[in-house]
């Protein structure tokens, strides 16, 4: 069973659907008992850091996603990779979630933000599971990008300067894009991070 967090903000439905197409069984929940119960844990995300922070803040669910991402499967989705990080700059600074290293900032380009629309992604070296995605387009809806090392960085695209698209720190996968938007090819992603994700838990 696949858990989506409800913490107020988020792409629930649509994140939820795909997993559902995908032959999962899927809940979406706040409560510990049933996150615990879940086999790979999903954060969703729309809106600002800074209220995203709050929302899960307020129903205690820090410690608790501390504890799962240790020990699950986990995928954070537009948003909710943004959340993977130490801090954010959205509205103020906020402390993240601190499961991978590294800052959000708003993006520094001369093109238009929000950054909305298809973009290609670029596979960096060292993660094969994900080649085939090489140079295929995914839909993207943001106006923040995530700011880390190298190694962290499974996929990037450019929007004028070089956004981290899928990041990874062991059993943590993060998505900047919408992969539940993203047809095919976001479907493939998902079976990816579920296979590549629990491959990491077992070892």
């Amino acid at each position: 069973m696949i858990a989506i967090v409800d913490y107020g903000m988020g792409n629930i439905a649509s994140a939820s659907n795909a997993f559902r197409k995908l032959g999962y069984e899927v809940i979406i929940t706040d409560d510990p008992k049933q996150l615990y119960a879940a086999s790979h844990i999903v954060l969703p995300g729309v809106g600002a850091f800074k209220a995203a922070v709050f929302e899960i803040e307020k129903r205690g669910l820090r410690p608790v996603l501390e504890d799962l991402a240790e020990k699950k499967p986990f995928l954070g989705i537009c948003l909710g990779m943004q959340l993977l990080f130490e801090t954010g700059f959205e509205n103020g600074l906020s402390k993240g979630l601190g499961f991978i290293p590294g800052t959000v900032r708003k993006i520094e380009t001369k093109h238009i933000l929000p950054h909305i629309g298809w973009n290609t992604l670029d596979i960096k070296e060292g993660f094969p599971a994900f080649n085939a995605f090489q140079n295929k387009h995914v839909y993207f809806v943001h106006s923040f990008q995530a700011e880390t090392t190298a190694s962290y960085i499974v996929a990037s695209t450019d929007y004028g300067t070089e956004i981290p698209a899928v990041v990874r720190n062991k059993n943590v996968y993060g998505m900047q894009f919408h992969p539940e938007k993203s047809g095919k090819v976001g479907m493939d992603l998902l079976k990816t991070f579920l296979q590549e994700s629990s491959m990491e838990v077992q070892a």
